[in-house]
């Protein structure tokens, strides 16, 4: 199957998951216990279905090897979200995403040889710490440990330079990878190189963790 993912726990965080990936096209396999959670985001998906995932032979019937990747994102009972790590993995699924409760479940789900580790809450806490603390910062992004992508306003010491004159990614590090104006809702991506900047100008910009500080 091409571009199909099963998202297994349907919290507010798989709920979410689920019906993004649907309005991107994907074909999406939504999977709970609860049969409450499976009937409100059943008209969303693909399919959704009420199985316990300590039912290995129910889970059988599911295909999830035959899935793209599988998101578990069950939390509260740390077994369950276990189980289902095990079970994804020994069913040959190419990449599991796990949703970790804390830094003690996220080691875990490593160990059992979780493919992505994420922890939602906190991810968003640091986003808007780094937010706050930078009113320039519109918004930021944890690509891995080290890449960051960081959405800012334009610096005041960049209106009226180009690209080309700042050669931002040779002497800072930083990677320009889309510019928008505030009269536009589209970004353009790979911007010209002679494009001036003004103070109405958002970027889109990739560094390493330690050059976070050349955006302040």
């Amino acid at each position: 199957m091409d571009n199909s993912f099963a998202v297994i726990g349907l919290g507010k965080f798989g709920r979410s998951v689920a019906i993004e990936l649907t309005n991107t096209g994907a074909d999406v396999l939504a999977i709970d216990i609860d049969k409450e959670r499976v009937h409100s985001v059943a008209d969303f998906v693909t399919c959704a279905v009420a199985v316990d995932v300590r039912d290995t032979e129910a889970m059988d019937t599911l295909g999830l090897s035959n899935m793209d990747a599988v998101v578990i994102a069950i939390t509260g009972k740390l077994d369950i979200s276990i189980l289902a790590t095990i079970y994804a993995k020994d069913a040959g699924v190419g990449t599991v995403v796990c949703k970790a409760q804390d830094e003690t479940h996220k080691k875990i789900l490593e160990k059992l040889g979780a493919d992505q580790t994420i922890m939602p809450e906190h991810e968003t806490g640091i986003r808007l710490a780094r937010k706050l603390s930078n009113r320039r910062v519109i918004n930021f992004m944890e690509i891995s440990d080290k890449l960051k992508m960081v959405e800012i306003d334009v610096k005041n010491n960049w209106v009226d330079k180009t690209l080309r004159e700042l050669d931002l990614r040779n002497k800072e590090n930083l990677n320009v990878i889309a510019i928008r104006k505030d009269t536009s809702s589209e970004y353009e991506v790979n911007p010209s190189p002679d494009i001036k900047l003004t103070n109405n100008m958002t970027m889109l910009i990739t560094c390493d963790v330690k050059d976070l500080d050349k955006l302040v």
